[in-house]
């Protein structure tokens, strides 16, 4: 009995090899059929834009490039925004600022299947390029992915899987003919309507600073970029040959979740501020200030631009922590002195925020703040 049950492991054993065996082979012949494949005069070359999904690395779509070359039996997809989960360090890195993202290819099929199961739609713009600058895209994309060259880092706007394929076409174009439209949208609004998880919005709304406030002259998201695409013209001939939506997403319904919205947070702070005891504000004002204070460190350590200057920590203001010992060591003059100095920054940044986006979203904060701070001001004794 044994023996049967040993001589079946070991059979299962040899399956699992010849399966890992004959996977690795696929994989090292595509590689290098792809690399080392001469392309015909009929090779195409198309952009690839993919729908939205609810992952955070999702959010805002993707962009890649395929080759095709029916001739050959070519159809290799080059993607430029994979990143690998297990580097050391992954989260710090990604705060800082240098993790680094690569370049890699696979098959058409494969690709397709990925974004079908994930319902995430497809769109193929087909370029008017001749043969040999899809000869030169081709190689370049090859070198990439196979050198040290395939190694970037990843910067939220200004180097992402959309930007290094603008960059690469116009580079095979010769100059910068995909640009972005003229536009009187900033990066913030731009951003803005992608993201439908309300915490998700207001963590990345408040922890952006000026940069992204500043006019969108930098194609860095997908469906921009596929529009910027369709109207682009190279020596008066438009560089989209065909549009095809290749996989329609089914539309999905996403109930509504009060819980996940602005009326659960209006609902939390109007709570806090009715339920009069004295250590709901020192502990709300302890969180608000360590808040503050991570988002002047983060400006200081981290590499992004998008996270500098950051005018948010003027209603979650580091100065809170000292109101707070003050407050809690009924240093009454310390308390309205500090009371008074963050109320100030409290208007300059209600004013600075007149004409922003996303007042609509921290407008809750901002009263909770004045009131518990007008209240303690004028307080008689």
């Amino acid at each position: 009995m044994l023996e049967k049950r040993n001589k079946k492991i070991e059979k299962e054993i040899h399956k699992m090899i010849k399966k890992l065996l004959f996977t690795l082979l696929v994989l090292v012949t595509f590689n290098g059929f792809s690399q080392n494949l001469s392309l015909s005069e009929q090779a195409k070359v198309s952009i690839l834009t993919c729908g939205t999904g609810p992952e955070s690395y999702a959010m805002y779509g993707h962009t890649a490039i395929r080759i095709q070359d029916k001739i050959t039996g070519l159809d290799v997809v080059y993607n430029y925004g994979a990143f690998d989960f297990s580097t050391p360090n992954f989260i710090g890195r990604f705060v800082k600022g240098d993790l680094q993202y690569f370049v890699t290819n696979e098959s058409y099929i494969d690709f397709y299947y990925n974004y079908q199961a994930e319902n995430r739609a497809i769109i193929e713009q087909e370029l008017t390029l001749n043969p040999i600058q899809v000869k030169q895209l081709f190689e370049q994309l090859n070198a990439s992915v196979y050198s040290d060259e395939r190694f970037y880092t990843y910067k939220f706007i200004d180097r992402n899987c959309t930007t290094m394929v603008v960059d690469k076409i116009n580079n095979t174009l010769g100059k910068e003919y995909i640009q972005s439209a003229t536009s009187d949208q900033s990066y913030r609004e731009l951003l803005y309507p992608y993201m439908s998880d309300f915490y998700m919005k207001l963590g990345i709304q408040i922890i952006f600073g000026t940069k992204v406030d500043e006019p969108a002259t930098r194609l860095f998201l997908p469906y921009e970029f596929e529009s910027a695409l369709s109207k682009t013209k190279v020596n008066g001939v438009s560089l989209e040959k065909s549009n095809t939506t290749v996989f329609n997403a089914q539309p999905t319904k996403v109930p509504f979740n009060g819980l996940n919205s602005i009326y659960s947070l209006i609902g939390v702070l109007l709570l806090l501020a009715l339920f009069g005891k004295k250590w709901i504000p020192i502990i709300y004002f302890t969180m608000a200030g360590l808040l503050g204070l991570f988002f002047s460190l983060v400006g200081l350590y981290s590499l992004h631009e998008e996270l500098l200057w950051n005018y948010n920590i003027l209603l979650f203001n580091p100065i809170l922590l000292i109101y707070v010992w003050y407050y809690w060591k009924e240093n009454k003059s310390k308390t309205i002195l500090a009371s008074k100095i963050i109320l100030g920054c409290l208007v300059l940044y209600l004013v600075y925020m007149l004409n922003k986006i996303h007042l609509g979203i921290v407008w809750p904060f901002i009263l909770l703040h004045g009131y518990w701070l007008l209240k303690n001001v004028l307080k008689k004794d």
